[in-house]
């Protein structure tokens, strides 16, 4: 039995062994019907592509996006290691809505006044809001950290009434907008505070800032002792001068302008500052 063929019925064989060739109007009409086919084929997998993106933009998800590229740095003190981990996906804006860290802390300081914090995460961030706690907690607890003035105490509280300030984790947008309340200009860049409110954006949580020097964890040390120090009165400080840390005052998130990344504010048993920025 001869097999069967898509283009109709088989062709005498030439002398070669071959099919005999086809006449000028069989070959024309041989080309129209794989041409028909092909468009046929290409038509039909555009529109289940179609379909299958209308499914996945039905269920709640997006397209997918370019893979981040990794930020590369050295240390600060001349160590040679990445800055940072690749740059996290995030949502830009979220719920609106905060998340409080359960539970609290003891206190922490040997005197002065003790001021009370919560924590919060907005909803929709990924983030966990008691994992951010722990991580505030640590900083604002550590000896080099504001308490080591032996002159103030702090404690996290779970109760927003019992609370003298708040330390929120926002999307780029509701931090701009929360900070734009207090007639701040943060661009969705970056963090701010307002009386009571320590507004951390997410964005440089999770990515820090180009060029830094250091790593991520450093970044996040520096950006919670900053913002919070506002909170407890501080103004910005200057670079003392090429090659020296920057103080914890001084805006690292727009540059280090010669010095290098510094996270606390005592250095050595001593507070360390730069000159008042007016």
């Amino acid at each position: 039995m001869t097999p069967s063929s898509p283009y109709g019925p088989p062709q005498p064989a030439g002398p070669s062994g071959r099919s005999a060739d086809r006449t000028p109007d069989a070959r024309s009409a041989l080309l129209r019907m794989r041409r028909r086919r092909r468009r046929s084929l290409l038509l039909a997998l555009f529109l289940v592509a179609v379909a299958a993106v209308g499914v996945t933009l039905a269920r709640g998800g997006e397209p997918p996006t370019q893979a981040p590229v990794t930020t590369h740095g050295r240390m600060g003190h001349g160590g040679g290691v990445d800055a940072h981990p690749a740059p996290t996906s995030y949502p830009s804006v979220g719920a609106g809505r905060f998340t409080a860290a359960d539970g609290g802390t003891e206190v922490h300081g040997e005197d002065g006044p003790l001021r009370r914090y919560r924590v919060a995460v907005e909803r929709g961030t990924g983030q966990d809001a008691d994992a951010f706690a722990a991580t505030v907690d640590e900083v604002l607890a550590d000896p080099r950290s504001w308490i080591a003035s032996g002159e103030l105490r702090v404690q996290r509280v779970a109760d927003a009434a019992a609370a003298d300030f708040t330390i929120y984790l926002a999307t780029p947008v509701t931090s701009e907008q929360m900070c734009a309340e207090g007639g701040l200009t943060t661009e969705r860049y970056t963090s701010c505070r307002l009386p009571g409110q320590v507004i951390i954006n997410l964005a440089r949580w999770l990515e820090a800032v180009p060029d830094y020097g250091a790593a991520l964890e450093t970044y996040r040390t520096y950006v919670i002792n900053h913002e919070v120090g506002h909170e407890f009165g501080e103004e910005h400080e200057a670079c003392p001068g090429p090659g020296e840390p920057a103080p914890v005052m001084q805006q690292q998130t727009y540059g280090l302008e010669g010095c290098v990344a510094n996270a606390w504010p005592y250095v050595d048993g001593r507070r360390y500052a730069g000159d008042i920025v007016p």
